[in-house]
């Protein structure tokens, strides 16, 4: 199967999450997610896992991946988010921060920490303190996250509160991080500008949303052959022709791409296609001057210059 480009926003929160509005239920992320044409979401509230089989529950039968994961705030007060392919992963290392969770959450002072199911009906409240660090270090908390086999991603490391610049001022060169998350604020080009330093990490954005609203606003496009977790590592380390897209590429150019592969010239009335910018439409009417004997897989290689891919 050829790769093709996955919108991807990793960083959204339910009502689980006490600074999250109390609307951010599972159909209501689901619907948003699918409304922004999302492909793939990952789910992660602050130090807790407990609604992310909700939305994966949510999304079943929907043209959406639900990837569970978790916001772990460290001791260090960093915020490191972990990714994973199973719930019963992010329910493992939800066990080790559970243990290393002080306080007792107050509603009036935080907000409510809501659990819920897949219909948004309320099944009850978490009374840990969600919004407070962990006892455990940033290494702790990043080794936990590699040894469950999941993904370690810096959070909005542009961000001076709860980012592990702002917070630590470097990235320890031992860290074994997967990449560098950013805010919808900085774009991955201004970050390789202000951050040259560490551009040996793959950045990516995400919304961090903690309202319907913010989901989608931004998002990382991921060259991946399927949506999982072990074909986005695959993309932020760049290995197997898997990769993060960069942001001035026009993602419709490759979804026609998968069509070209096979031989397929692409329709002017498809969607995609009605998307592309000129010079791509200009690319896309090269197979109505094939000559005898040329196949239409013979014109890919200067299409896919134009979508970027190498």
């Amino acid at each position: 199967m050829m790769p093709r480009i996955f919108k991807a926003d990793l960083h959204i929160h339910t009502c689980l999450s006490p600074c999250a509005e109390l609307n951010m239920g599972p159909k209501t992320i689901v619907q948003q997610a699918l409304q922004q044409g999302l492909d793939v979401i990952g789910i992660s509230d602050h130090n807790s896992s407990e609604n992310v089989s909700a939305v994966m529950r949510a999304a079943q039968d929907r043209n959406l991946k639900v990837l569970p994961g978790m916001e772990v705030t460290t001791k260090e007060e960093v915020h490191i988010l972990a990714v994973f392919d199973s719930a019963d992963r992010a329910l493992q290392l939800q066990e080790i921060v559970y243990e290393h969770l002080p306080g007792e959450n107050d509603p009036e002072a935080f907000g409510l920490q809501v659990v819920v199911n897949e219909d948004h009906d309320v099944l009850g409240f978490n009374k840990r303190l969600l919004a407070g660090a962990t006892e455990l270090s940033v290494e702790q908390v990043v080794d936990s996250i590699c040894s469950l086999d999941g993904l370690a991603i810096a959070a909005h490391v542009d961000r001076e509160t709860f980012g592990i610049l702002g917070q630590l001022g470097f990235i320890p060169e031992e860290l074994h991080l997967d990449g560098l998350e950013l805010s919808r604020h900085t774009s991955r080009e201004e970050a390789k500008r202000r951050f040259p330093e560490y551009a040996r990490y793959a950045f990516l954005r995400s919304s961090d949303a903690h309202s319907a609203t913010d989901i989608g606003k931004v998002w990382t496009s991921l060259l991946l052959v399927e949506p999982s977790m072990q074909e986005i590592r695959k993309a932020l380390r760049g290995e197997d022709g898997r990769r993060v897209v960069p942001e001035d590429v026009n993602p419709n150019v490759f979804r026609l791409q998968e069509r070209v592969s096979m031989g397929l010239r692409p329709a002017q009335g498809d969607e995609n296609y009605r998307c592309c910018r000129p010079r791509e439409r200009l690319a896309l009417s090269l197979p109505k001057g094939l000559g005898p004997g040329q196949s239409r897989k013979s014109w890919t290689p200067a299409f896919a210059g134009l979508a970027g891919v190498s």
